[in-house]
């Protein structure tokens, strides 16, 4: 640990950070809009995915768009166990990069896109399956966009719903860690 001279005296570096941390607050406070709909990266676990993947129904032809994709695995589990064409849309550009690899990897290049971008600017209205693992107030603003997709477009959010959109199935997923996981169900009307 650094020590730092304060007030002539030594003070460790956990003071100074203490001290920095209302300013990196504020900092943080004045980015641009939209800041704070930046979703972090949390992984979901394959037991989810698996869980998501069966509450889907997918069938052949088919078309996932997976919506803060991450590091890919549910585009790729989707392409590997299906064959069908999967899209990912993930703002950060590293986790891009690794989605990429990840697909090239398990083989599934050729089926399975990811695009580094916004998803309030992004087009997925082809989907016919829409996965989400984003804020609730994110999934509420994406809400009327999803409900001016195609009659029938299977949508599941992990964790989060839709506040008065009532879903028509609700599962949930027990970890061998005790950690619940709900995943919510719809189809647009």
């Amino acid at each position: 640990m650094m020590e730092f001279a304060i007030n002539g005296g030594i003070k460790s570096g956990y003071y100074v950070l203490f001290l920095l941390l209302p300013f990196q607050l504020s900092w943080a406070q004045e980015d641009p809009p939209g800041f704070s709909e930046v979703v972090p990266f949390v992984t979901t676990p394959m037991e989810v995915v698996d869980a998501m993947m069966e509450l889907a129904d997918i069938k052949e032809g088919d078309v996932l768009y997976d919506l803060g994709s991450g590091d890919g695995r549910i585009p790729i589990e989707a392409a590997l166990r299906y064959g069908i064409v999967s899209i990912g849309i993930e703002i950060d550009s590293d986790l891009v990069k690794e989605a990429k690899a990840n697909a090239k990897e398990n083989g599934v290049e050729d089926l399975v896109t990811f695009v580094q971008g916004d998803i309030f600017e992004s087009d997925f209205s082809d989907a016919t399956v829409l996965v989400l693992y984003l804020f609730p107030e994110i999934n509420l603003k994406l809400r009327p966009e999803i409900e001016q997709m195609p009659r029938g477009t299977r949508v599941i959010s992990h964790r989060f719903d839709m506040g008065d959109w009532k879903p028509q199935k609700t599962r949930k997923v027990i970890l061998e860690d005790g950690k619940e996981h709900v995943l919510y169900y719809w189809t647009v009307p």
